[in-house]
């Protein structure tokens, strides 16, 4: 069963540390973060819960990674980690909540799953999310993992038209192999959707295909975040040379 290794519990630039939440306070940084960003940025309408704080029921079986400005002592990027270990205590992994795994079911035990990922807006260029994966790196490295999973989001406000371009565009190139293809619960109605295969990736996707990731199936309607996401796998040892430089600890 996945152990999580938490033995390097910090990675360090000039500016910016990413660590693991340690506290009950320093998971309502993350919270709050992802407030500002999902609710007052991008209009989702969480649970029920305490105002400003941006919560569900898989936050405390998880870990939470924390980037934050040293300079400022502000919180700017964060991921949340669920291990197979404690995604068997919960009955499932979130990703299931929106998808069926399909054949990566007989591989859950090896199995980590990432999410709730975001970047205060004024930090986006791409260095926030470089030491989240450095994070990531660090908590898994050692461990028996052979699989990372997650769904990236991408506005619906536009009635799926995006959603559905992108999807259609990355599709062609960039679909895993069946074994590993997961199944939407709520589909995007991709048939409905004029698509432009014109159309760019979000940087979270383009950041998960520079790493070796790649697209595991049709987008889900997520209606409480006003989404389509696109499930997405990262088999370990087809990481980016950059990137498994990270995970084998050089």
């Amino acid at each position: 069963m996945l152990q999580l290794d938490r033995s390097r519990r910090v990675v360090e630039q000039p500016r910016f540390a990413v660590s693991i939440a340690e506290s009950p306070a320093d998971v309502q940084e993350a919270q709050r973060l992802r407030w500002h960003v999902f609710v007052e940025e991008q209009g989702a309408h969480p649970e029920p819960g305490e105002p400003g704080i941006e919560a569900d029921r898989f936050d405390p079986f998880c870990h939470h990674l924390v980037v934050r400005d040293l300079e400022l002592g502000l919180a700017v990027g964060t991921y949340r980690v669920l291990s197979a270990l404690q995604a068997r205590r919960l009955g499932g992994f979130y990703t299931e909540q929106e998808f069926d795994l399909c054949g990566l079911s007989a591989h859950r035990r090896y199995i980590v799953e990432i999410g709730r990922s975001c970047v205060h807006p004024d930090y986006r260029s791409g260095v926030v999310i470089a030491m989240l994966w450095a994070g990531l790196a660090g908590l898994i490295r050692g461990s028996d993992a052979r699989f990372v999973i997650g769904c990236a989001s991408i506005s619906m406000s536009d009635g799926g038209f995006e959603a559905a371009s992108v999807y259609q565009k990355l599709a062609l190139e960039h679909m895993c192999e069946p074994a590993y293809q997961m199944l939407p619960r709520n589909p995007l109605a991709l048939d409905a959707v004029e698509v432009d295969l014109s159309v760019k990736p979000p940087p979270l996707i383009k950041g998960y295909l520079r790493a070796g990731a790649e697209i595991a199936g049709a987008p889900a309607v997520d209606m409480a975040f006003g989404t389509a996401d696109v499930p997405i796998v990262l088999t370990l040892d087809r990481l980016a040379p950059r990137y498994a430089r990270h995970f084998n600890g050089s």
